[in-house]
Parts: structure tokens; sequence; C-alpha cells
């Protein structure tokens, strides 16, 4: 039972026989309509009623369920709801839909805490997949709302221009995405050695982070050979792509792919990191394309405004990010000449054989290394499988720390 008084917004709510007085909460104010008649609050709404024809041609109303007007109730009111845990999911879902409906996820100062609630809720079924390629502004406007999706399979950033330090990183490597996340591309988004370093910086010193990871797509990065060593500590990492960065194919290319990470290199281009395959799926899909069309309605001049204001907190330098924004969009120039510079990477069901085919050996002090190596390789799996799914083995801390990351860590 619920008494309001729309004056001064207090709200009584009977509980286990007693009245009680809950403040401080202030109910969303109903619609404006042109009609005096409907500024008393207790006189019921259009939207209360479902109007329709009937075969006449005469208007007729009819009066929506109890439920339904519930329904839009809370979604009006949605802010102030503490947890929808443990409601059903199709309860979630007309929710949901009737939050969208109402445009509360275009309100900057709702909408996260309402995409918050749900995904503590439902997990998945909010969003399962993102698809930001190339959409650097709506990650960017976005990105508090973006945070709150933390059980995507799938996220690709690709062409976001992040660089060597955003604040994305923060999230990616956060314990909410560790055991969800499985395909990550963040290719083109001119990262070096020290980005990559600094993203999986959590990960190699504190062993948590992309702990289910199997896809990466570090392609059109320029990234060295060095960089690859960074990339040890994901312990499920299946398949690599480095194609246009610095790394150039050659039996040493691949000797030390093999021996870093176990993975050796394909032939054919894998579908995996094929961009048609990737989309965003999830009650949230038409959330996220109201974002981007809204931003896209916004004025020209309002938008570079708020784009420099919004950079300039995120990163706080202003050249960097001047360079940032006047950057040269990612472009291919054929795709005849891409497909010939892929350098895709995975792991074989089988790696006995594989690796005598793709790595010559010119003596047998190489070939006993090599052999040591696939033994170390096979044991690693079987150690993790073993501890249901545990982060692997710490090691000491003169292996798993360098100078580099030891100075990068205090900087935190």
């Amino acid at each position: 039972m619920c008494d309001l008084n729309m004056d001064n917004g207090s709200i009584y709510v009977r509980e286990r026989g007693s009245l009680r007085r809950v403040s401080n909460i202030v109910l969303a104010q109903p619609k404006p309509v042109s009609s005096c008649r409907r500024t008393n609050p207790f006189v019921l709404r259009k939207e209360h009623f479902t109007f329709t024809y009937n075969a006449e041609g005469s208007l007729r109303y009819t009066a929506k369920s109890l439920f339904d007007i519930t329904l839009l109730f809370v979604a009006d009111n949605i802010h102030h709801v503490d947890s929808l845990v443990g409601f059903p999911e199709q309860i979630g879902d007309r929710l949901f839909a009737a939050a969208e409906e109402n445009r509360v996820f275009s309100n900057t100062d709702v909408s996260p805490k309402a995409l918050q609630l749900f995904s503590d809720a439902y997990g998945q079924m909010v969003l399962g997949s993102l698809c930001l390629r190339h959409r650097f502004p709506l990650l960017h406007e976005r990105m508090d709302e973006i945070k709150t999706f933390h059980s995507l399979k799938s996220l690709d950033l690709f062409g976001c221009r992040l660089g060597d330090d955003h604040e994305i990183f923060q999230h990616l490597t956060s314990s909410s995405l560790a055991s969800s996340l499985i395909q990550l591309f963040i290719g083109g988004n001119s990262m070096t050695d020290a980005g990559l370093q600094r993203l999986t910086a959590p990960i190699r010193m504190m062993r948590k982070g992309l702990d289910c990871l199997q896809f990466l797509d570090v392609s059109y990065n320029p990234i060295s050979e060095r960089a690859l060593r960074y990339l040890t500590c994901l312990p499920k990492l299946e398949k690599l792509d480095v194609s246009r960065t610095s790394l150039k194919l050659g039996a040493g290319l691949k000797k030390t792919i093999w021996n870093l990470l176990g993975l050796i290199c394909s032939e054919k281009p894998l579908d995996t990191f094929d961009h048609s395959r990737c989309k965003t799926e999830g009650w949230a899909e038409q959330v996220v394309n109201q974002w981007e069309t809204n931003s896209s309605q916004m004025p020209k001049q309002k938008k570079i405004e708020e784009s420099r204001t919004s950079a300039l907190r995120f990163f706080g330098r202003q050249k960097f990010v001047r360079g940032v924004l006047n950057a040269a969009p990612l472009v291919c120039e054929s795709e005849v000449e891409a497909k010939r510079d892929r350098l895709h990477f995975y792991r074989p069901a089988a790696k006995n054989h594989i690796l005598d085919e793709q790595v010559p050996h010119t003596t047998n002090h190489q070939a006993n290394t090599s052999w040591n190596n696939i033994n170390k390789r096979q044991r690693e799996p079987e150690r993790c499988d073993s501890s249901n799914h545990s982060p692997p083995t710490k090691r000491s801390a003169s292996s798993a720390l360098s100078a580099e990351d030891i100075e990068l860590l205090n900087s935190y």
C-alpha cells in the first residue's frame, strides 16, 4: 500500500502491518498535457488506456491492466529501484522495454544507474556482445554506461583511438569482465608496446582479469615482437591477430610465438577475426543505436565542444587529445593487400608434428629445445584444467616482474 502526496514528494509505505515514511525520494512527475482536467495527478492519464476503433469506425478505449500500469510507473522511477535480482526474466524484459520506450536510457543522469541495475540482475541478456568498431565518439560520450556492461562475451573496440593509456583499460581488466569476456578486438588504436604493457599490467602483477579471453585482435597497431611477452599472462589464448603490425612473418617470428604462446601461423584467414561476425546483441541493442542516433542529431558545434571538454577530462593532456581528435581514420589500401598481409595464429589440436613443419631445425640441440618447449606447453593446460580454470601458478618475482613493470606499478 502506498499513499502519495505529490506536493511535497512524501511517500508512505505499509510494510508488515506498519506505516512508515520514505524520505528523500521524488517520483517522476506526470507528463504535461494540454487539458487542464489532466493536471490532477490522481486523474487517470491517457497511457493508462488503449484506444482502438470498432467495426463501425467508432472510437473505443479499454483500461490497461494493473500490471501494465504498475510496470509503467516503475519504468518512470527506475532510478529509485534498489535491485532487480530474483525477478523473473520475463518481468525484466518487459520492464527494460518500458524504460527504453520512455527513453530512460537517453538521460545521462539516470542511464548509468538504470543499466547497472539490469546488468546486475540479468547479466549477458542485457548485452552479451558489443560492437563499437570505428565509433570513437560513442565510446567517448557513453563511457559510464558502457562500464555497466560487465557480462560481455565479445567486445569490438577496433579503430576507437584508444592509444596507450585509455580509461577503458581498467574496465577491460576488471574482475567484472574476468569470467565472461572471450573475444576482444583492439586493433587500429595506435597502441604501442607500452600500451599493451599497461593493458596487461594488472593481469601480470595481480593475476586477475581476462581469465577466459580466447581470441585477441591487436592488428594495425605499431607493436613489435617485444610486446608478445606481455601476452603470456593470458592462460586461455587460442587465436591471435597481429596483421599490419611491426611483426614480419618468418621462421623467427613463428618460433617466438610458438615458444611464448604455443600458437602457430594459419595459412588461411581465421573466421574469428571477420568483422561481419561481430555485432551488438542483447536487450540494450536498440539503446546503443539510440545513443548513436541522438549523437548524430546534436548540433555540430555543440558536439565538438562537448567532445573536446570530455576528452580533456579523460586524458588530461591537451596536446595529446588534439592529435588524437585530428588523426585520420584507419583505411585499408585494398582488400587483396589486406588479405595478403594477414597474420593469424591459432593453437593447434596436435602440436607434435606441426612445429616440425613450420620451424625447421638445423641442429640436434635446437630439436631438443623445441621438444622441451612442446612438453612445457602441454603441461601448462593440464595444470589449468586440473585446477578448475584457476589462474596460472605464480612465478618468482624475478621472472614475473621486470624493471619496467615495477616502474609501471609504482605509477598507479
